[in-house]
C-alpha cells in the first residue's frame, strides 16, 4: 500500500482537500498502515497540530520525520512503528 514499483513511498496530498476534511482522511490512512509500513504526508502548512493529535489519540504507534519543511510545501514521513 505504501510503496509504488520504483520503492518509493506514496504520498498523500492534502493540499487541495478543504482543511476540515484533512485530519479524517490522514488518520484513515495511518490507520491502515501495517507496522513497518509509512507514508509522505504533502501539505501546504507546518502539519505540527496533526502531529500532537495523532500523539494524542495514539500515542507511540507512528513515527513523524520531516522530509521537507516548507516555506511553501512540508513534506511529513509517517511511518507505523507498534500495533494499536
Amino acid at each position: 500500500m505504501t510503496q509504488d514499483p520504483n520503492n518509493a513511498l506514496v504520498e498523500l496530498d492534502v493540499r487541495s482537500l478543504a482543511p476540515r476534511d484533512r485530519h479524517t482522511l490522514i488518520f484513515k490512512r495511518c490507520d491502515h498502515l501495517n507496522r513497518g509500513e509509512a507514508f509522505i504526508l504533502v501539505n501546504d502548512h507546518d502539519p505540527k497540530p496533526l502531529y500532537y493529535q495523532l500523539e494524542a489519540e495514539r500515542a507511540g504507534q507512528f513515527g513523524w520525520d520531516y522530509v521537507e519543511a516548507g516555506p511553501r510545501v512540508w513534506r511529513v514521513r509517517i511511518e507505523r512503528r507498534a500495533a494499536p
